[in-house]
C-alpha cells in the first residue's frame, strides 16, 4: 500500500516518520513530502484562510500532488487537498487529516466515495489546559502585569482592580461539552467553580445544563468558547448574546472566531459593557496593527496558540493512523 504524507512545520517529516513507524501497513511504502513555509505564521495565515474559504482557495506546489494517482492513502495536516487533486485520485482508497476536522479536503472527496477521517481531541488536553489558562490571566491581570512590568510600570489600576475574583465559587458558561469542552469543565471544578453548559447535542453530563446560549450568558460570571465552526454556529455568540452577559463578566474564545460576533465584542469591550475577554483566535491573522484588539485594556489577546503544543502534534499521526486502518478493514470487509 503506497501512502502519500505531507508534513509542514508543525508535523514535520521525522514527527510523521515516528507517528506511523508502529504502522508497518502505511509506513512500509511511505513518500513523505513537505508543504514549506517561511515561518509558522506563514503556515498559520494559509490555514486560517482555508478555513474560512475552503481547499480550493490557497494553491499548493504541484509537485505536492503531481502522482496523486500512484498512492492509495493520503495523510495531510494542514496542507489543503482540492478539488483538482481528488479529480486525479484515482487510486485513494482513504484520507487522513491529522487535525480535529477535514475542512482543508474538498467536499467532492466524499462525494466520489473516498472516505475522510481525522483526528478528533488530538489537541483537546492543549486547547483544555490553554483555556483555562487563558481565564486565570484575564481575571488575575497576570499578562497585562507582566507586559507593564516588563516597561517599568508598577500601575496596579486595572479594569477589574476593584473586584479581581477567585474561581472558587464562581459560575463558569461552557459553549459546547465535547472532548475540549469537557476536559475544561473537569478542570475547573478542581477550582471549586461552579460549571454550566450549553451544547445541544450533549443532553447528559453532570453539570447544569442550558437549552438556550443567551439564558447561560445572562447568568455566568466567564463565557468560555468551545463548539466547532459550522454554518450552524458561525456568529453563534451574537451581539444578543454578548448584550446578555454581565459587566462584570468575561468571554474567553479559544476555538475559532467565526464562532463569536468579533465587532460587537469589541464594541462590548471599548464600552465597558463586559468586564474583559481573553481571546486566541481572530477574524484576520496575523493581528493587524490597527486592531481594535490592541488599544483596549481589558483584553487578553495570543496568537492562536491554544492547540498548539509537541505533545499534541506527536500524537496526531498516531490517531489517524489508527483510524485509517480502521477504515482501509472496514472497506476490505465490504
Amino acid at each position: 500500500m503506497r501512502v502519500l504524507a505531507i508534513a509542514d512545520q508543525l508535523i514535520g517529516p521525522e514527527m510523521l516518520t515516528a507517528g506511523l513507524a508502529d504502522t508497518p501497513e502505511l509506513s512500509a511504502d511511505l513518500t513523505i513530502r513537505e508543504w514549506a513555509h517561511r515561518d509558522l505564521s506563514a503556515l498559520q495565515e494559509d490555514n486560517l484562510i482555508v478555513e474560512q474559504r475552503g481547499p480550493d482557495a490557497v494553491a499548493v506546489p504541484p509537485a505536492l500532488f503531481e502522482d496523486i494517482d500512484t498512492f492509495d492513502v493520503v495523510i495531510t495536516h494542514f496542507c489543503p487537498i482540492g478539488s483538482e487533486v481528488v479529480a486525479k485520485a484515482s487510486r485513494v482508497k482513504a484520507i487522513g487529516v491529522m487535525r480535529g476536522g477535514t475542512e482543508n479536503v474538498h467536499p467532492s472527496a466524499a462525494a466520489k466515495g473516498i472516505p475522510v477521517v481525522n483526528a478528533p481531541g488530538r489537541n483537546a488536553n492543549a486547547v483544555a489546559e490553554f483555556a483555562v489558562g487563558m481565564i486565570l490571566a484575564e481575571t488575575r491581570n497576570i499578562a497585562r502585569s507582566h507586559f507593564q512590568l516588563r516597561n517599568s510600570d508598577w500601575d496596579r489600576s486595572f479594569a477589574n482592580a476593584d473586584a479581581i475574583p477567585e474561581l472558587a465559587g464562581r459560575h463558569i458558561g461552557l459553549v459546547g461539552l465535547g472532548q475540549i469542552g469537557s476536559r475544561v469543565a473537569q478542570l475547573l471544578t478542581a477550582f471549586d467553580a461552579t460549571i454550566s453548559y450549553y451544547d445541544p447535542y450533549i443532553t447528559e453530563a453532570p453539570y447544569k445544563r442550558f437549552d438556550d446560549l443567551a439564558t447561560l450568558a445572562s447568568e455566568v460570571d466567564v463565557l468560555s468558547i468551545h463548539s466547532r465552526m459550522t454554518d450552524a454556529t458561525a456568529r453563534m455568540v451574537s451581539a444578543d448574546v454578548i448584550a446578555k452577559m454581565q459587566p462584570h463578566a468575561v468571554l474567553v474564545n479559544t476555538a475559532r472566531s467565526g464562532l463569536v460576533d468579533e465587532e460587537a465584542l469589541v464594541r462590548a469591550l471599548a464600552d465597558k459593557r463586559i468586564m474583559g475577554a481573553a481571546i486566541d483566535t481572530f477574524d484576520v491573522e496575523p493581528l493587524p496593527l490597527d486592531s481594535p484588539f490592541l488599544t483596549l485594556n481589558n483584553v487578553t489577546i495570543t496568537g492562536h496558540l491554544a492547540g498548539s503544543t509537541i505533545d499534541a502534534m506527536a500524537k496526531t499521526p498516531r490517531i489517524v493512523a489508527s483510524r485509517l486502518l480502521a477504515t482501509l478493514g472496514d472497506a476490505t470487509a465490504g
